[in-house]
C-alpha cells in the first residue's frame, strides 16, 4: 500500500508541458548588409535544436546567395520570384527591392509567423522600394499546396530561389519534386537558383543525383564557390534539361 501511495505521489509531480513551451521566440531586430542593401529583420541569434525550426535564424547559404544577388541585381529586375524554405525571409525580402513579385514559402507555422512579421516590418518601414511580398505555406512534395500557389500566380515564376535548404536526406526528393513542378509550369522560362553549402559528402552526391533523376540540368555558377563560416558554398543554376540554354 505504501508503494502505491509513493507511485501516486510521483505521478502527481509529472507536469505536462505544451510543445510551445520549448519554442524560442526571443526574436531581435538584426541588421544585415549585402553590398549597398541594408535589411532590418527579426530573427533568433542562435539555432533551435528542432530541424523544423531551422528557419528562425539566417544560415551561411543565405549570406552567400544574398551577396550574389546584390552583386547581380539586374537578373532580378521585373521578375516574379518564389523562394523555398524562406525562414525569416532574408533572401526573398532582399529580392523584393528589385522584383515585381516575391512569394516567400515555408512549411512550419512557427516560422511562417516570424516570416509574416518581417513582411509587416518592411511595410511599416515606409520603404516604397519593396515589391509585393506575400507568404504561403508550402510543404515540399505537397501537390495540393503547390497547385494552390500556382493557381494564385497563373503566370508562374521566373526564378525559384533556395538558400541553404538541404539539411535532411529525406527532404531532398520532395524538394526536387516541388522544383520540377514549378519549372514545368513555365517550361523554358524558369530557373532554380540554389545556394548550396557542403556539410556532408553523402548530401553533396544526393543533391546532384536527385536533380538529374528529376530531369534537371545543374550548372555551377562561375566564381561563386567560396568558403563561408568555415564551410564550402556554391551557387547552382538548375533548369529543365530541355531548357538548359535558358
Amino acid at each position: 500500500m505504501h508503494r502505491e501511495q509513493e507511485k501516486d505521489e510521483d505521478d502527481d509531480e509529472i507536469v505536462c508541458l505544451d510543445e510551445s513551451f520549448f519554442i524560442n521566440r526571443d526574436y531581435q531586430i538584426t541588421t544585415f548588409k549585402f553590398g549597398p542593401q541594408v535589411l532590418n529583420l527579426l530573427c533568433l541569434q542562435s539555432a533551435s535544436t528542432d530541424y523544423d525550426l531551422t528557419g528562425q535564424i539566417v544560415w551561411p547559404g543565405a549570406v552567400l546567395l544574398n551577396n550574389y544577388l546584390s552583386q547581380n541585381s539586374e537578373m532580378l529586375k521585373g521578375c516574379s520570384v518564389i523562394e523555398l524554405g524562406s525562414g525569416i525571409g532574408v533572401t526573398g525580402i532582399l529580392c523584393s527591392r528589385f522584383c515585381d513579385e516575391v512569394v516567400l514559402t515555408d512549411h512550419n507555422d512557427e516560422v511562417l509567423e516570424i516570416l509574416n512579421k518581417n513582411i509587416e516590418l518592411q511595410s511599416s518601414s515606409g520603404n516604397s522600394s519593396y515589391a509585393g511580398l506575400t507568404a504561403e505555406k508550402l510543404e515540399w512534395g505537397n501537390k495540393d499546396e503547390i497547385e494552390q500557389i500556382l493557381q494564385k500566380h497563373p503566370r508562374g515564376f521566373d526564378i525559384i530561389l533556395g538558400a541553404d535548404i538541404c539539411f535532411q536526406q529525406s527532404s531532398i526528393p520532395l524538394l526536387f519534386d516541388t522544383v520540377e513542378r514549378i519549372l514545368q509550369f513555365r517550361a523554358g522560362q524558369c530557373r532554380f537558383v540554389l545556394a548550396y553549402v557542403s556539410r556532408a559528402k553523402v548530401m553533396d552526391v544526393m543533391v546532384l543525383n536527385e536533380a538529374v533523376q528529376h530531369g534537371l540540368d545543374v550548372k555551377e555558377v562561375s566564381g561563386t564557390r567560396s568558403i563561408i563560416s568555415n564551410l564550402e558554398g556554391v551557387i547552382f543554376e538548375i533548369t529543365l534539361k530541355q531548357a538548359s540554354e535558358f
